[in-house]
């Protein structure tokens, strides 16, 4: 774009039907997009239907309302909305490698996009800080009402971020060269700060704030597990010697189960790194088209941006995946919402599966609660 543009007027300039094949771009075999769009079609349905159940768990049992549980429901919100309202126009796009939908609607599609995607991470970042507090600082005072004031506040905050993209206050090309409305090229220092502020607020400071608190959470649990394996060898070998078998037999070793304590942060733990890893390269591609025009006018960019949007949408269908791998109440909710007709085996009567867990008395108090 040359500097004596304004991005609406090239804005303007594009046709919302104009193909993405040519001599200028290189574009993905129609095998391989229908693999593409069958991929994504699963995504969604999977992003929906996952999402969805947590949302219905701390919707219908009052009892799950919870600070952490209000937090991880509007996350699976935001992620159901993203793959309702984004995901479908991407998958037609990448089938029929034409945006169908008009200029108008590129701008709204994009700032939707930004808008549920800064959406999950200010709450997984909220989370993040939680666990933090609760696990080093050993203050525990979100409370459900201080929770949903912080909800009001980040959908606030994320609508604040990504408006400017719909109202034309920055540069969003309708697509030319990707199966999305995606940030373009652009000169103008307005538009260049405008990106780098988005991406700087979707990922590099959660990123960085979230990196900071997992590394003091390990650190603490760490020194914690370190202090009670030596406290408890310290009791065995003071019972011994009290019976006077020392160096008659080895002391006994006491199995302290600490999982009880860290099984929800290593939740959220997994959820960072999932979050870290779909959304590095989007963040890099994002600064790259605005400020390099190499690449954003590259043979290969459509192939570049249908990979990274890809990534990026992998993150919404990630976290249901992961609370049915770690979190016993939402396959339990899986199996309860699923229909009879699908059910292999009988429900098994919750007192046949209680156990007496002998690490129970060691239990600390703290106050975790997660769905």
């Amino acid at each position: 774009m040359a500097c004596n543009e304004t991005p609406t007027d090239v804005f303007a300039g594009l046709n919302a039907s104009t193909p993405f094949v040519g001599s200028h771009f290189t574009t993905l075999t129609l095998p391989l997009r229908i693999l593409l769009a069958t991929i994504m079609l699963f995504m969604i349905a999977i992003g929906f239907l996952g999402n969805a159940i947590v949302c219905l768990i701390v919707y219908q049992k009052p009892a799950m309302r919870s600070a952490i549980n209000l937090l991880l429901a509007t996350l699976a919100f935001s992620d159901i909305m993203l793959s309702l309202f984004c995901m479908p126009f991407t998958a037609i796009t990448i089938l029929t490698v034409n945006w169908n939908f008009g200029a108008h609607f590129c701008r709204i599609s994009a700032m939707l996009y930004w808008f549920f995607v800064l959406e999950g991470v200010s709450i997984l970042l909220i989370i993040s800080v939680d666990r933090f507090l609760i696990i080093v600082q050993r203050h525990d005072k979100l409370n459900p009402h201080r929770a949903k004031v912080i909800i009001a506040i980040s959908w606030a905050f994320s609508f604040c971020i990504s408006f400017p993209s719909m109202v034309g206050w920055t540069f969003v090309e309708v697509p030319s060269r990707a199966p999305q409305c995606v940030l373009g090229y652009t000169e103008f220092p307005a538009d260049r700060a405008y990106a780098v502020m988005l991406v700087v607020a979707v990922f590099f400071i959660p990123f960085s704030i979230m990196l900071y608190s997992y590394l003091c959470i390990l650190n603490t649990v760490r020194r914690n597990t370190i202090r009670i394996h030596n406290h408890t060898e310290s009791v065995c070998l003071s019972q011994v010697s009290k019976l006077g078998l020392m160096g008659l037999q080895k002391p006994p070793q006491m199995n302290v189960d600490m999982s009880f304590k860290t099984r929800a942060f290593t939740t959220i733990l997994i959820l960072f790194v999932g979050f870290s890893l779909c959304w590095l390269p989007h963040t890099v591609f994002s600064l790259m088209s605005v400020f390099s025009r190499q690449f954003y006018y590259s043979p290969s960019f459509y192939i570049t941006s249908t990979c990274v949007l890809w990534m990026s949408y992998l993150k919404s269908v990630f976290n249901p995946i992961i609370y049915c791998w770690r979190i016993k109440k939402f396959r339990e909710a899986c199996l309860e919402f699923m229909p009879k007709t699908f059910k292999i085996f009988p429900k098994v009567p919750g007192r046949t599966k209680r156990r007496i867990r002998p690490s129970a008395i060691y239990v600390c108090n703290e106050h975790q609660s997660a769905v």
